[in-house]
């Protein structure tokens, strides 16, 4: 079992546990230059980036905005830019958790669009939605959202001249808990390689509010299921997926429902196929 979860660690980069705060600190500090330098390197001033209410959008918020507050106080231009955007489909159901994390995030600017018109227009025009069961057509139009959120978030960007951020991380990467082509598509990725517990520490290391810190994931993309925990589309927990990816020992359940799942969702890792 542990040569298994070794070789996805290492597909995945999977970062080793924090062994202290010395080592978060300098973990926090390597990936914000990592986002300076893919900003730098792309001669552009803006990032970009959706804030959902959840802790992954909160954490890369965080680094986002120190990344082009230091890039203002050591290049003194003030064009560098943060844009949190938030990306309601109508009224949802947390907006408070997301206006808390625009608030404690304090971005350089907020922007706001409304996905429902789009989504509904688009749905409305789908002719292959008609006689489908309508908890199929929930769950592809809960993908035509995440994937209408990121269409936007390009839009601003390239109003901007800037990059779009993605919230992608290990703890998802292996479950392939994403929208190919939604929250999936991004200029860069400053989580990748962590766990979910270390998203978590990273968020609480800024002074993040644990109501954030600790709100339960929750992608809510399905109108028939609001609020759906992830760990409940899963079917195992976050805690076991962390000790899996850093080679613990997991119930055999919980390991065969991951490795089955990232076996299943290798095609959202790669490339699209090519001949």
């Amino acid at each position: 079992m542990q040569a298994v979860q070794r070789e996805i660690a290492e597909q995945l980069k999977v970062q080793p546990p924090f062994a202290d705060k010395a080592a978060l600190e300098a973990e926090v500090a390597r990936r914000i230059t990592f986002i300076q330098e893919c900003l730098i390197n792309s001669g552009l001033k803006a990032l970009v980036l959706g804030i959902s209410g959840g802790v992954d959008s909160l954490t890369a918020g965080l680094l986002a905005q120190r990344a082009v507050r230091e890039l203002r106080e050591r290049s003194g231009d003030d064009s560098y830019t943060f844009i949190a955007v938030r990306l309601p489909y109508g009224v949802q159901f947390d907006e408070q958790d997301a206006q808390d994390s625009v608030n404690f995030i304090s971005p350089d600017e907020r922007h706001t669009v409304n996905i429902g018109p789009s989504v509904k227009a688009l749905a409305g025009e789908i002719a292959a939605f008609e006689g489908q069961h309508a908890v199929s057509v929930d769950f592809v139009l809960g993908n035509t959202k995440a994937r209408m959120r990121m269409v936007a978030q390009y839009a601003i960007a390239g109003a901007c001249q800037g990059l779009v951020i993605g919230t992608d991380h290990a703890a998802e990467a292996v479950m392939g808990f994403y929208t190919k082509f939604g929250d999936g598509a991004c200029d860069l990725a400053p989580l990748s390689g962590l766990v979910k517990n270390q998203v978590r520490a990273i968020a609480r290391s800024f002074g993040a509010p644990e109501s954030l810190v600790e709100k339960i994931p929750t992608a809510d993309l399905e109108d028939l299921s609001p609020g759906k925990p992830d760990e409940a589309a899963h079917g195992v927990t976050y805690a076991e997926i962390d000790a899996f990816l850093h080679g613990e020992p997991v119930r055999e359940e919980a390991f065969k429902i991951i490795c089955d799942t990232y076996r299943k969702t290798h095609h959202k890792r790669v490339m699209p196929f090519a001949p």
